[in-house]
C-alpha cells in the first residue's frame, strides 16, 4: 500500500509525551506545571500556513493543556479521555474528513486505536515500541523536544511543500 501523505489535511496529536515529555509537576495545592517546547508553537504555525487543521487529544485531563492550547488558538481539543475513539469520530465528522486525510501523532498504548484507523500514524522517539511499531513516520526528537514541529516539517516535506510554508511564514514575520 503506497502512503500519500499529499492528502493529509489534519493533524491529530496526543499531548502528554508528544508536546511535553510526559511528566508534570503537582504541588499540594494542586497546581500544575507542564514544560512545552516554543519549536511545537513554530509548528502549529506551520501546520496552519499549510491549511492543515489541527486537534488535541489528551488521555489526562490538565488546565495546562487547555492553557497552551488557547494560547496557540486550537479550538479542537479534546481533554481528558481514555478512549480517544469517540473524540476521533467527533473530528472526522466535523471535518468532513477520512481515515486517508488525517495523521495521528501519538507515544504511548492508549493511543494505538487511533492510530490503527489513520492512514499516517506518526510516533515520537520515546514512544512505546508497539506504537513505533505500527508509525508510519518516527520523529527523531522525543517529546516535549519539539516532535510535533517535525511531523508537521516531515508533512510538509512529504507534500513537496517546504518552500511554500517557509515562505508564507517568513512573509508572516516581516508583515507581522
Amino acid at each position: 500500500m503506497t502512503i500519500d501523505p499529499s492528502k493529509i489535511k489534519m493533524l491529530i496529536s496526543d499531548v502528554d509525551g508528544v508536546w511535553t515529555d510526559g511528566t508534570f509537576y503537582k504541588g499540594t495545592d494542586n497546581l500544575e506545571f507542564k514544560r512545552f517546547s516554543v519549536m511545537d508553537g513554530v509548528g502549529v504555525a506551520m501546520a496552519r500556513a499549510a491549511e492543515l487543521n489541527i486537534a488535541l487529544i489528551s488521555g489526562r485531563y490538565s488546565p495546562a493543556t487547555e492553557h497552551r492550547a488557547r494560547e496557540l488558538n486550537i479550538e479542537d481539543i479534546y481533554n481528558g479521555g481514555l478512549n480517544k475513539l469517540p473524540a476521533y469520530a467527533d473530528l472526522k465528522a466535523k471535518y468532513g474528513l477520512s481515515d486517508n486525510e488525517i495523521a495521528y501523532i501519538g507515544d504511548d498504548l492508549i493511543d494505538i486505536p487511533v492510530m490503527e484507523q489513520v492512514r499516517f500514524p506518526i510516533a515520537v522517539q520515546n514512544a512505546h515500541p508497539r506504537v513505533k511499531a505500527i508509525a508510519a513516520f518516527i520523529t527523531e526528537a522525543s517529546g516535549g523536544q519539539g516532535a510535533f514541529r517535525e511531523a508537521v516539517e516531515w508533512v510538509i516535506d512529504q507534500q513537496g511543500r517546504t518552500k511554500e510554508i517557509y515562505q508564507i511564514l517568513r512573509e508572516q514575520v516581516l508583515t507581522g
